[in-house]
């Protein structure tokens, strides 16, 4: 049995370019489908956030037309419900890499609040690359990848292949000309190899020990594709 760290976005809300504090956190279908991947392989699942706070979920992603109908909804729902890992987050800074077999982010909006410019999150993610462990990051999580430049803006990401939220999508939602910046165009700037599939369907790319999702339909698939290196 392999012991899975989700690292999780501990905001609550996504501050705008105009001040507005958009009520956000994690997005629903990015922690259950893999939580339910994971752990119905046997696997234990563990949460980490910053200050180790209980992650938010974002309610909007509980709407049926985004979960894609009344049925998945509830599902959703309920998998957040029983997992009771949620309400006993640990702090990020107090993680040890070597309890883990496994690295895995979801997104949501809120790590664009948080763990973009989270320093443990960044320090546990070059460890993390560094470990030759699975790690895994989907939609907005790649964020957090901002937070692993040094002090010269080298960051060990450099020049991998990478995919996440693109611009199309966070405009297809509403967000893309009210946000303060994008999550396409600086995890593109840091700079990495960044692909994407069309818009709204599971687009998943690997690089090594690095594995990312574009959207909330990929990390299901992701999830799967992690699965099997720990096999």
């Amino acid at each position: 049995m392999a012991k899975i760290l989700f690292v999780m976005t501990g905001a609550s809300y996504w501050t705008l370019k105009d001040g507005h504090r958009q009520p956000t956190g994690y997005w629903a279908e990015e922690f259950a489908s893999p939580y339910s991947v994971f752990t119905g392989a046997g696997h234990e699942v563990a949460i980490a956030t910053p200050g180790g706070v209980v992650p938010v979920c974002d309610t909007m992603s509980l709407r049926p037309r985004f979960t894609g109908g009344e049925d998945a909804s509830v599902e959703q729902e309920g998998i957040i419900e029983e997992a009771e890992q949620l309400r006993h987050a640990i702090p990020i800074k107090d993680v040890d890499l070597r309890d883990y077999d496994a690295v895995y982010y979801p997104g949501g909006h809120g790590p664009m609040e948080d763990l973009w410019c989270d320093a443990d999150s960044g320090l546990l993610l070059r460890r993390a690359l560094a470990s030759g462990k699975p790690l895994g990051l989907v939609c907005h999580a790649p964020a957090a990848l901002l937070a692993t430049r040094d002090e010269k803006g080298d960051t060990p990401f450099s020049n991998y292949r990478v995919t996440g939220f693109t611009n199309d999508e966070e405009a297809g939602v509403g967000f893309a000309d009210k946000a303060k910046w994008l999550m396409e165009d600086e995890v593109r700037n840091l700079p990495t190899d960044y692909s994407r599939g069309p818009m709204w369907e599971s687009y998943t790319v690997v690089d090594r020990n690095l594995y990312t999702g574009q959207n909330p339909a990929s990390s299901g698939p992701l999830a799967t594709i992690m699965l099997k290196s720990l096999s």
